[in-house]
């Protein structure tokens, strides 16, 4: 409030006559009512009483003075009832007229040009934001479109296992042991034909298959004992 005080108090606004004004509204604000804009008449002659227009952001207020200045009759009207507002604009100043949806008209006459017309802008708005609140309404978010990123999970390298043909089944723990037997029987006759290099290679491709899972320990084992009794 002080700040908007102090733009109006800018406009050759009378500090004396804004200061009694604010003060018997102090108590007729409703909750999270701020005043807009005051306008304060000036007849061209000595104005001893003048009556006052205070626009906030939930009506219109009419501040008429009473009993020699003692005492002071506020009316005061909705935005929602408010159908229009008006400015015109003579030599001696302005007047502001608003009418109602019932019908009703207002009219404060002799306001000071500059007062008045920033009192119809901002009666304007208040308007207008009735009308289009969507388009109208402050800090409206844009919606951000969120992308999501999905982590690929890294592909660890496998290690290629050759000569296919060395490749032993694996059976239960029940019934590796016959499976092995056979194999060996089966190579004994072409392992001693082998070179050192060759029977190097063969240990370590049984090798590659304990450490990939393919044969058990136990089959290792064997296998091994076998090549190194022909190295």
């Amino acid at each position: 409030m002080i700040d908007n005080l102090k733009k109006i108090l800018n406009e050759d606004q009378d500090p004396k006559a804004i200061e009694k004004i604010t003060s018997k509204l102090e108590n007729l604000l409703m909750s999270n009512e701020e005043i807009g804009y005051i306008a304060v008449q000036k007849k061209p002659a000595v104005t001893i009483l003048p009556e006052s227009i205070v626009v906030t952001n939930k009506r219109i207020i009419l501040c008429k003075p009473k009993n020699l200045g003692l005492s002071m009759e506020f009316m005061d009207y909705d935005w929602d009832d408010i159908e229009a507002s008006f400015v015109k604009e003579g030599i001696l100043g302005s007047d502001f007229t608003f009418s109602t949806k019932s019908e009703l008209t207002h009219t404060v006459d002799y306001l000071p040009k500059n007062q008045a017309r920033k009192l119809y802008t901002f009666a304007k708005e208040q308007l207008d934001l009735l009308k289009n609140p969507t388009v109208n309404a402050p800090n409206l978010i844009t919606p951000i479109e969120v992308v999501e990123e999905f982590e690929t999970e890294e592909e660890m390298p496998t290690e290629e296992v050759t000569n296919f043909a060395e490749i032993i089944p694996i059976y239960n723990q029940s019934s590796y042991e016959e499976p092995i037997a056979t194999t060996l029987n089966a190579n004994e006759k072409g392992m001693g034909e082998l070179t050192q290099d060759e029977l190097f290679a063969k240990l370590q491709n049984y090798k590659k298959l304990l450490d990939n899972g393919l044969i058990l320990q136990g089959e290792y084992d064997n296998l091994k004992r076998e090549i190194l009794g022909f190295m």
